[in-house]
């Protein structure tokens, strides 16, 4: 069973949906390749998508519900994405960059979901004209197929701020095996075992995504929480006898700042395996964490072009402070020097890892960049780290500027972009520097044209109009002139360095 709020389904009344859905994807042409966008929170619907694409052979493709107008519409045209499912309360942030040509099919925004986002009720129905997934999905009888491997395909930032969808090949059968033996090591998912599965993470991201699917593929019951919010968590846990949870370090943070009568009020001995990853995990936060809740908090690392190839326990990360684990079955990591030789014992350099046991990818329309990100048949996606004497994996830096806020990665390139299009904006620099809570957070220095009057106000204003909000620099500096390189290039370091002095984390 799924739980949402008040409703509930079963396994057999969803799979009937799925089936149902499968054959209206089919009678809109899509099948063999041709991927289905989503932009839907955690929602019933959300896994009906995702599995009636699977089943005519396509790749679903699940956009952050954050993104806006010309975010949007960036993914469906590089994806060539012909249908999109969206929350209907979303519609008005996207609507403006939606081609006439899309089959849009719309979501009713179910009532957990708009209490916990303040949607208004007007905004929550189909709007007038308009095809409601439900009575489009209905009208269809049960596809006869069975369900396919085929895979999501995510949109991940790169280093020019532009989207790469990551495309992994279809699962051949000879490797479901190992992929599921992989997912019972790393998120302690196995059949037959009466899990409980609650997910508080969006699904559109590759982690909760795939963490979801293994516990539905499983039949496990599953209990979405509309929203994050850790006293709410800690409810549903007793409620539901919650077993498995997915979460990031944020969540962490939160829940350990709660009082010690809020601590102590709920039962949470069902618990049984707590996995998590992301970001970097401070290891006091881990240690707080193992101290309350026991043995049952793991770790993984990886992303979604290289799966989880690195996986540790909760003893392993009281016995190695700060690691992120060690290569598991399927697993093999690698540290490089920039020449292409292997590093030593202990000797930070770009990391190069995979999973064997699923398919390799491609990066959509961009067979360059996919080889640029390779070695040995590994890939980086820009870590820096090293493998101490007995391989367990620790992080030093990320070779390129890539923020990880409360677990979300956000490329400043895309945001310098848009920001050196404001009036009055001469030149701009956008990068992490700590945050408590969130391990990081934005800060945009500028570089203002002689006599423009700027404010932190208008340039969050500017950039909230044209991206997602988790990307407005939370802090806004103007400085009469940004360092620069003898190339002319920002010298982001003397920028940066500042705030992150005395402090475990990023390096320069």
């Amino acid at each position: 069973m799924i739980v949402s709020g008040e409703r509930r389904i079963t396994y057999p009344e969803i799979y009937e949906r799925i089936a149902r859905a499968a054959s209206g994807f089919k009678a809109l042409g899509v099948a063999g390749g041709a991927p289905v966008a989503m932009m839907l929170r955690n929602d019933f619907a959300f896994f009906e998508v995702s599995l009636a694409a699977a089943t005519v052979g396509s790749p679903v493709v699940p956009i952050n519900w954050h993104l806006k107008a010309d975010e949007v519409a960036y993914i469906l045209g590089d994806s060539g994405a012909k249908v999109l499912v969206c929350h209907a309360d979303l519609l008005a942030q996207i609507r403006s960059g939606l081609p006439a040509s899309l089959h849009l099919l719309v979501v009713t925004t179910p009532p957990e979901l708009a209490a916990a986002y303040n949607v208004a009720p007007e905004l929550t129905a189909v709007p007038q004209g308009l095809t409601d997934w439900d009575s489009w999905r209905g009208q269809h009888q049960p596809s006869p197929e069975p369900s396919s491997r085929a895979s999501p395909m995510f949109y991940t930032s790169g280093t020019t701020g532009k989207p790469k969808g990551v495309r992994r090949q279809p699962m051949r059968p000879e490797q479901v095996p190992a992929a599921e033996r992989v997912g019972a090591i790393t998120y302690g998912i196995k059949p037959g075992e009466g899990q409980v599965v609650l997910m508080n993470g969006p699904m559109y991201h590759s982690a909760p995504n795939s963490y979801g699917m293994l516990a539905f593929r499983q039949q496990c019951d599953i209990v979405l929480e509309p929203r994050f919010d850790p006293e709410d968590m800690l409810q549903l846990i007793a409620r539901h006898r919650v077993t498995h949870m997915h979460m990031v370090p944020t969540m962490f943070v939160r829940l350990l700042r709660l009082s010690d009568d809020i601590k102590t009020r709920h039962e949470l001995s069902s618990l049984r395996f707590v996995v998590h990853g992301a970001a970097p995990c401070p290891a006091d936060v881990k240690r707080g964490m193992i101290g309350w809740w026991g043995p049952v908090v793991h770790e993984y690392f990886g992303s979604t072009e290289t799966g989880i190839p690195v996986w540790h326990s909760a003893a392993e990360a009281l016995a190695k402070p700060g690691t992120v684990g060690r290569a598991i079955e399927g697993g093999i990591v690698k540290v490089f020097r920039e020449n292409g030789e292997a590093c030593g014992v202990n000797e930070p350099g770009e990391i190069y890892m995979r999973q064997t046991a699923i398919s390799d990818f491609d990066y959509n329309g961009n067979a360059e960049a996919r080889i640029h990100a390779g070695r040995e048949g590994l890939v980086s996606v820009g870590d820096m780290g090293y493998l101490d004497e007995d391989g367990y994996l620790f992080l030093c830096d990320r070779k390129r500027d890539m923020v990880i806020s409360g677990g979300v990665n956000i490329y400043p390139a895309e945001i310098e972009n848009v920001l050196i299009g404001m009036p009055g904006v001469r030149d701009c620099a956008v990068f992490g520097i700590p945050d408590d809570e969130f391990g990081e957070r934005l800060c945009a220095c500028i570089e203002p044209e002689t006599g423009a009057e700027q404010s932190p106000v208008a340039v969050r204003d500017f950039l909230r109009e044209r991206l997602a909000n988790f990307k407005v620099p939370r802090e806004v500096r103007f400085l009469d002139a940004l360092p620069r390189e003898a190339t002319g290039k920002i010298f982001k370091r003397k920028l940066r360095d500042p705030y992150w002095e005395g402090r475990e984390g990023r390096a320069s």
